[in-house]
């Protein structure tokens, strides 16, 4: 029998619907097989939002059309399958546009904006995950996650590819920051979905070229955790002239290297009834639970307090973990296994055809794969790879403390709504938690040291103790002094943001965005904080732009040979 395509007017749960779209919405999916689950290609769930409100719903009342709030009876319409890629999302698209048409978006964004991080946890992961894993016999599909919201203007496309669960919500920590600068798309793949990684290939290459040809001058990143890195890799070296970002978290590729691998007989011959306690003992290797608990952790709390809200998560975490024999069942666990290692072989014999820019998230503490030795093979392996290092994290690194995805992207200079990066038009300013790692997190022992004094001269140039003599409106041109060797840095900037609100764009040296001394074990470094906090390769036509937009530049005229006096060339020299 062909594969048919169902259209049926339902809202989706993890699907956002914009309060000012008032138009009927309608969602398509696509079955990936003619077999038995081919007759079943519409989302089942008990649960439907519609404008911000939640109902429960038996499964024959899910065939209804939510308009405004008001419920209407729509009979269901069955179409054949075309094989015009155009014509497979055509209604999709027609959503998705009216969606960008209604909602006011818009173009830039306040300094110090609410990205969200540390208000979700992996408790929240898997309190959804339980709801998201209901059997409803549909095939895999592509939902959007409600905390995401409206994106800027002219945002990207992210398409999160899952880890071996499958659900699609590897993001939860970072929906609502991603949600600010991108479409977020998530990959839900049903647990007693049996399709093959070629058909799953297959469904992320249509949807990707669908994308491409809505949008031919705008970058699509695919993010792929742990399988989903070979996924993602395998999609990118059949779309050589796709413009692509891969990020790679842990990826899979490194599973004939693994622990997990010689046990895979043991769980094909283990009786279902142990398989309750398989979640309890693979919970020391699939990630770290300290660095879990330790998300949403009040740093300005006394040691004491401290430990005693860490046991208290920790000791509620544990309760939780029984969800995972729910999400991955032993007979789908092995099924996943399986996937895994043809998706390893198929993404390593296609390497030497991937042209994509790739970022790796390698973890230091990763039990299941050796995450470390695979960072350093990709990294040789592959054309355009950027390597970051997170020593202390374990397997499930986007559910762990340490890691905000948005703020790696733009540290590394990875974030673009064109083909080019414009240092100026693409970039997004710093949140609050941002901000408060820096100068009250990492930054707080420079801060006590330098003691830094603030004084502006006002009009009538009396000098006053702030900033209160410094225009708010731009553009303003500072000027620093290099010799103190730039130590008031990390002071000044933090200052005008917390005193004016006001961020300062530093005119750096193109050396700090060259990447030309990077490894595979290199870490967030400082010089990707430089980028996070605004900091600009040195250029004539940036310069421009930065005034021409009305902003506050930081320039040190001179460079690093002025600030040093040539010490560094003289040394050089010797040295050499």
């Amino acid at each position: 029998m062909a594969s048919l395509v169902k259209t049926f007017p339902v809202s989706l749960p993890f699907l956002r619907i914009p309060e000012s779209s008032k138009h009927h919405f309608q969602v398509k999916v696509r079955s990936l097989d003619s077999g038995a689950n081919s007759t079943s290609t519409g989302f089942s769930s008990d649960s439907v939002v519609v404008n911000g409100r939640s109902f429960t719903r038996g499964k024959d009342e899910v065939e209804s059309l939510f308009d405004g709030g008001a419920v209407e009876q729509k009979e269901k319409s069955v179409a054949p399958l075309v094989d015009d890629e155009n014509e497979r999302f055509m209604r999709l698209s027609s959503v998705r546009e009216k969606n960008r048409g209604k909602g006011a978006i818009s173009e830039d964004m306040d300094v110090l904006w609410d990205d969200g991080y540390g208000t979700k946890t992996v408790k929240d992961y898997l309190i959804a995950s339980k709801d998201m894993i209901r059997p409803d016999g549909g095939p895999p599909r592509w939902f959007c996650p409600v905390e995401c919201g409206e994106p800027l203007k002219d945002s990207p496309i992210l398409l999160f590819l899952p880890g071996t669960d499958g659900v699609g919500l590897g993001l939860t920590l970072h929906h609502k920051a991603l949600g600010k600068v991108f479409e977020v798309r998530c990959l839900h793949i049903p647990v007693y979905d049996r399709t093959p990684f070629q058909g799953l290939v297959k469904f992320v290459e249509d949807t990707l070229k669908f994308e491409h040809a809505s949008s031919p001058n705008k970058p699509i990143y695919l993010v792929g955790d742990s399988f989903g890195g070979c996924l993602a890799l395998a999609v990118a070296a059949r779309n050589p002239q796709i413009d692509l970002v891969v990020v790679l978290v842990n990826p899979a590729t490194s599973f004939t290297r693994s622990q997990i691998q010689p046990l895979l007989p043991v769980l094909e011959a283990m009786p279902n009834e142990f398989h309750s306690l398989v979640p309890y003992l693979l919970s020391g290797i699939m990630g770290n639970p300290l660095k879990m608990a330790m998300v949403d952790l009040e740093d300005r709390l006394p040691p004491r307090a401290k430990i005693e809200q860490l046991s208290g998560k920790l000791t509620s975490l544990l309760g939780y973990l029984s969800v995972l024999s729910e999400i991955i069942p032993k007979e789908t666990l092995v099924w996943k296994l399986k996937l895994i290692q043809t998706g390893s072989s198929y993404a390593n014999s296609r390497l030497h055809a991937v042209k994509a820019e790739v970022l790796l998230f390698a973890s230091g503490q990763d039990s299941m794969l050796p995450s470390k030795n695979e960072a350093q093979r990709l990294k040789k392996g592959l054309q355009n790879c950027q390597v970051r290092y997170f020593k202390d994290n374990g397997h499930t690194l986007l559910l762990e403390e340490g890691l905000s995805l948005l703020t790696i992207i733009k540290g590394v200079g990875k974030y673009r709504r064109s083909r080019k990066v414009d240092f100026v038009r693409d970039y997004v300013p710093p949140s609050k938690s941002e901000f408060e790692r820096v100068f009250f997190k990492d930054g707080r022992f420079m801060q006590a040291a330098t003691g830094t004094v603030m004084l502006s001269t006002l009009q009538d140039g009396s000098i006053v103790k702030g900033l209160a003599g410094v225009p708010t409106q731009g553009p303003v041109l500072l000027v620093g002094y290099h010799m103190l060797m730039g130590i008031e840095l990390q002071s000044l900037v933090g200052e005008y943001l917390k005193q004016k609100n006001i961020l300062l764009r530093g005119i750096a040296h193109p050396a700090i965005f060259g990447g030309r001394f990077e490894s595979s074990s290199s870490e967030f470094n400082f010089q990707d904080w430089i980028k996070v906090m605004g900091g600009v390769p040195v250029a004539a036509s940036n310069f421009f732009k930065l005034l021409s937009s009305k902003s506050h530049v930081l320039l040190y005229p001179g460079g690093a040979r002025e600030a040093l006096h040539y010490k560094v060339c003289m040394i050089h020299c010797f040295l050499t």
